[in-house]
């Protein structure tokens, strides 16, 4: 599994349930809008990985809604997939803040290959795929393993994707909310119990001090 999170926004119906499945199949999830005013909605309201983003969509269009969502300090990486290919485009679009620009039409194979480049550079300030949590402990991007001295520590999935997340928003309380649309499916009943296991079992292997509980707002992952 690879358990990022990806938004799509593409306003062809078609076209957005044929991305959507193929990445489904290869382990991410995937959630989708044909507008950008439900777009703006989805991605102000719910953590994600990585946002593909077409451009000419109804309501707000690809560029004003990643040009809105980098001034709130929206850092998730973007890949624009569109049909428009001038160098104007271009610059108007990387200026908005994407990471990447795919020209329609485009193989699906290179989508993935885009995708899979721009997750494992999440963390490229530390430049390296591994995330050290401390001189024991790290965390491998690329496998989604936890390490300790070296050798693997097993994690239930739910745990894997709770400590990716503390490490994206490390020194952030990260609220309630979030993590429970970052556990759990649209289809899946989230439970306060179960992520107080999750926490626990984490604060195990990483340390108690590590995971802050922020009474009543959420947790905060800490380095120090």
């Amino acid at each position: 599994m690879n358990f990022a999170k990806i938004f799509l926004l593409e306003d062809d119906i078609s076209l957005n349930e044929t991305i959507a499945e193929f990445l489904e199949e290869e382990g991410y999830s995937v959630s989708s809008a044909y507008d950008g005013d439900d777009a703006q909605e989805l991605m102000y309201e719910n953590s994600y990985d990585l946002y593909l983003l077409d451009v000419n969509v109804p309501g707000l269009n690809g560029f004003e809604l990643l040009k809105s969502a980098r001034e709130n300090d929206d850092s998730v990486p973007a890949i624009f997939i569109t049909s428009l290919n001038s160098l104007d485009d271009l610059e108007v679009g990387y200026k908005s803040g994407c990471d990447d620009y795919l020209k329609k039409p485009f193989e699906l194979k290179e989508l993935l290959f885009r995708v899979q480049t721009l997750l494992k550079r999440e963390f490229a300030h530390l430049h390296s795929e591994m995330i050290k949590i401390s001189d024991k402990i790290e965390y491998d991007m690329l496998s989604n393993e936890l390490k300790v001295d070296k050798k693997v520590v097993r994690i239930q999935n739910k745990e894997a994707l709770l400590l990716k997340l503390f490490l994206q928003k490390r020194g952030e309380i990260v609220s309630h909310g979030v993590i429970y649309d970052t556990l759990w499916d649209y289809d899946e009943v989230s439970s306060d119990a179960a992520l107080r296991t999750y926490v626990k079992n984490l604060r195990k292997i990483i340390g108690k001090e590590k995971i802050v509980s922020v009474k009543k707002l959420g947790y905060k992952f800490t380095t120090e």
